[in-house]
């Protein structure tokens, strides 16, 4: 799901940097052209049903197992055209009500987190990325709680050289 959000970012990005306009636009909401208008601005949220399966390595006395999460994802998106042409999005994601149950054992999970990805786009470069998801699966019981974490950021310059990349992952059980 992240990376089908990072290219349609990437494609409202590029559209976003076209010499031709891609929809009509009167001039009061023209953010490029108009000093007077900081930005043009737009939110969306949304929620969508879920359905996921992750295995848990610390769940069934540590031999591991599928669990299947169903429930709804909570998504929340905002754009930001700024008076100089740069834009930014912004998506957060947290799932509620997803509750799961493990494929072998039938122990039954509550899974929660919050994910938030912010992407700055210039006109063609510099682009800064970056992605932090933090999910749980909390399982009854001591010892089969997965706790999982990612960080990843990454900075393209002006001349479209990377000049910033890091991704850390780190799974925990307790």
């Amino acid at each position: 799901m992240r990376n089908a959000h990072v290219v349609v970012v990437v494609l409202v990005g590029l559209g976003a940097c076209s010499d031709s306009p891609v929809s009509p636009r009167g001039p009061a909401l023209d953010a490029v052209s108009d000093p007077n208008l900081a930005a043009v601005a737009s939110t969306t949220s949304e929620v969508v049903p879920i359905d996921i399966t992750a295995f848990v390595p610390c769940a069934n006395g540590g031999a591991g197992e599928l669990v299947q999460a169903v429930g709804r994802l909570h998504q929340v998106f905002t754009l930001v055209i700024n008076a100089n042409g740069s834009l930014t999005v912004k998506g957060h994601f947290q799932p509620q009500g997803l509750t799961g149950v493990g494929l072998t054992t039938g122990d039954k999970y509550q899974a929660t987190g919050v994910t938030q990805e912010i992407d700055h786009f210039g006109a063609g470069f510099p682009i800064i990325s970056t992605f932090i998801n933090n999910f749980r699966f909390i399982g009854a019981g001591p010892g089969n709680n997965l706790l999982f974490h990612e960080e990843s950021h990454v900075t393209i310059n002006a001349n479209g050289v990377i000049t910033a990349l890091v991704d850390h992952i780190s799974l925990e059980c307790r």
